[in-house]
């Protein structure tokens, strides 16, 4: 469990410096073909459905990897 926890916070601490250093790799994000918005007067909505499968699948494999 101590090994799995210092792996996980290895990786935030990457894809943390990585945003910090680098934010023009992830501007896609939000962005994509299937994310949807709405504006009306004062009123507006935002639904990221691409974004939110994307980031979905990607995270099923990265867990799918970690249990093999």
């Amino acid at each position: 469990m101590g090994k799995l926890l210092i792996i996980i916070g290895l990786i935030f601490t990457g894809a943390g410096i990585v945003l910090t250093f680098f934010p023009q790799i992830l501007r896609w994000v939000g962005r994509l073909p299937g994310d949807f918005s709405w504006k009306s007067g004062s009123v507006s909505f935002y639904f990221p459905l691409a974004t939110s499968l994307l980031i979905s699948l990607i995270l099923s494999l990265l867990f799918w990897l970690f249990r093999k």
